[in-house]
């Protein structure tokens, strides 16, 4: 406290020159209005950058939270897609059961490790069979087919990823609807694969569209990607068409598992025609 009266005595001069200057600066501003309108426009526009600057601070600070509730969103609305897109292509069923129930469900999860490079890549997600994960269930994201679930704990699942050796997908051309088997291409380029067994015979445009068939584990129509280019090959018989993919896994945060809701019910009666 002596200390800080020191410091007042010393510098008295100062203090009272600001003392002064502000007590003339607010009788200024009182009484004069142009004076008074600027002073408040300048202070106005102060205290506006400021929660400018705060409100972008906020919004960074809850970019995790509100990606996580757009996942959840996307999800929703991929189900209802599916729906409407399986109503108007069939005739006489759709994917809604008698009881009003979808016949896919999509529940969005985060990816936390991802590899890309090597000969057999896997993902893994924070959703588990605490969330109703089960192995074999198909992944996608928000631009196409992702991979397969492979192994599941509480909280956690892995992911055999499109980009694995031993990743085969049901997939159709968009023009013909001719399907073959998409497989990750040589090269160990994340972004190419490969579409075999479409018989030569059939015309296929590059910049054709790629989507699931429906005929394996993923619904039908998810893209895929598009024709990049065709070759012949397997004997000249069937073309071998590269296919540039549509997910990014360079940029994957959120993905998808999709749940079949009678897909042990089609696995139980598709079992039984190897046993007789």
């Amino acid at each position: 406290m002596k200390n800080i009266w020191f410091l007042i005595v010393k510098f008295n001069a100062f203090f009272l020159f600001l003392l002064f200057f502000s007590i003339s600066l607010i009788l200024i501003v009182q009484n004069n209005g142009f004076q008074r309108s600027s002073s408040l426009n300048s202070t106005n526009y102060f205290v506006g950058k400021i929660y400018e600057q705060s409100s972008q601070w906020k919004d960074y600070l809850s970019l995790r939270s509100a990606n996580e509730a757009l996942a959840i969103e996307n999800a929703r609305l991929h189900a209802e897609l599916q729906e409407f897109k399986n109503y108007y292509s069939t005739i006489d069923s759709t994917i809604i059961d008698s009881l009003g129930n979808p016949q896919y469900t999509f529940k969005a999860a985060k990816v936390i490790n991802n590899s890309l490079h090597l000969k057999n890549n896997y993902l893994t997600i924070d959703k588990g069979s605490d969330h109703g994960i089960k192995k074999g269930m198909s992944v996608i994201s928000p631009t196409g087919v992702v991979g397969i679930i492979l192994n599941v704990s509480p909280k956690y699942s892995t992911i055999q990823s499109l980009l694995h050796t031993d990743t085969r997908i049901s997939a159709s051309l968009e023009h013909s609807q001719s399907f073959g088997s998409l497989v990750w291409g040589e090269g160990m380029n994340p972004q190419i694969a490969y579409l075999r067994d479409i018989p030569n015979h059939v015309e296929v445009k590059e910049g054709e569209k790629v989507t699931t068939s429906g005929y394996s584990i993923y619904p039908s129509g998810i893209d895929i990607g598009t024709v990049l280019g065709i070759e012949v090959g397997g004997g000249e018989s069937f073309h071998d068409i590269k296919i540039k993919l549509s997910t990014d896994f360079y940029n994957l945060q959120f993905v998808y598992v999709v749940t079949h809701q009678y897909s042990e019910e089609k696995n139980v009666l598709e079992s039984q025609n190897v046993q007789n």
